[in-house]
């Protein structure tokens, strides 16, 4: 079997693997938080249209990655499904990599059509009331969006190596849900620290103990840049943006080769 064989095999596995109802579900969801929710702001209704239906992605799309790591990773390994996957003469990292783009492919896909789905609320709900600074559903978006599928493609990396490692399907999504709340908070907290050292006792020790977790983690808070979409203005995208981008993508592709090497070297019963 050819590495497309694999992919096509693995997208029919993901659709099957309760895609569809989860994204279904997931698009009501999103079209019901948000109309509910911009009928309390009377003065930017759209901008907080768009603030909240972000913030549905950037916390919803990780759970459906993890959901779908689990049917086809952990728990085909817990049910004895690779005795036949692995059984056809293909190496081992084309099995993972093949199941890791389609996942990210298809997710990918529903990113592009919640994005289409939020920015005709965002017009609907704007249209009835003129801002003075309307958010941008132009070229800021589509760069805001562009960082959110490069968050997920971290989380998911994560997910991938902890659904190879470990033996228990139910801590793939403990484990890399986690993950991603540390990753998209420890530099927050730290920067809270700074400007007011009161919060806590000790702080200069706790913050010590925080800046550490730079070494280990992805500033995953730094790949949110929806301020240049919610305000239209450039300004709001930081400097070092194209820093931000390399290093998250080193990481997610140092964790992939984490997996490959983890999936060579894993011995089934």
């Amino acid at each position: 079997m050819s590495f497309p064989s694999d992919f096509r095999a693995a997208c029919r596995l993901t659709l099957s693997a309760r895609f569809l109802p989860l994204s279904l579900w997931l698009c009501i969801a999103l079209v019901t938080i948000v109309l509910i929710t911009a009928q309390f702001s009377a003065r930017q209704p759209a901008t907080v249209t768009l603030d909240l239906g972000l913030t549905v992605l950037r916390l919803a799309l990780p759970v459906v990655a993890v959901l779908l790591l689990q049917e086809l990773l952990s728990r085909e390994f817990d049910r004895k499904l690779f005795l036949i996957s692995l059984t056809y003469p293909r190496p081992r990292c084309r099995f993972l990599l093949a199941r890791f783009t389609a996942i990210f492919g298809l997710l990918l896909i529903l990113l592009v059509a919640l994005a289409a789905l939020l920015s005709g609320l965002t017009t609907f709900i704007g249209s009835s009331y003129t801002q003075s600074t309307p958010p941008d559903l132009g070229l800021p978006y589509l760069v805001t969006l562009g960082f959110i599928a490069l968050d997920l493609l971290v989380v998911l990396a994560i997910g991938t190596l902890i659904a190879v490692t470990t033996t228990t399907p139910s801590f793939v999504l403990i484990g890399t849900l986690g993950f991603m709340l540390v990753a998209r908070s420890y530099s927050a907290i730290v920067a809270l620290l700074t400007r007011d050292s009161t919060l806590v006792g000790n702080a200069d020790g706790y913050q010590s103990s925080l800046s550490l977790l730079g070494y280990l983690l992805p500033d995953l808070a730094a790949l949110d840049v929806r301020m240049i979409s919610l305000y239209g203005q450039w300004q709001f995208l930081p400097e070092d943006w194209a820093l931000r981008v390399v290093s998250a993508l080193a990481y997610a592709a140092a964790l992939l080769g984490l997996s490959v090497w983890a999936l060579n070297r894993k011995k089934f019963a």
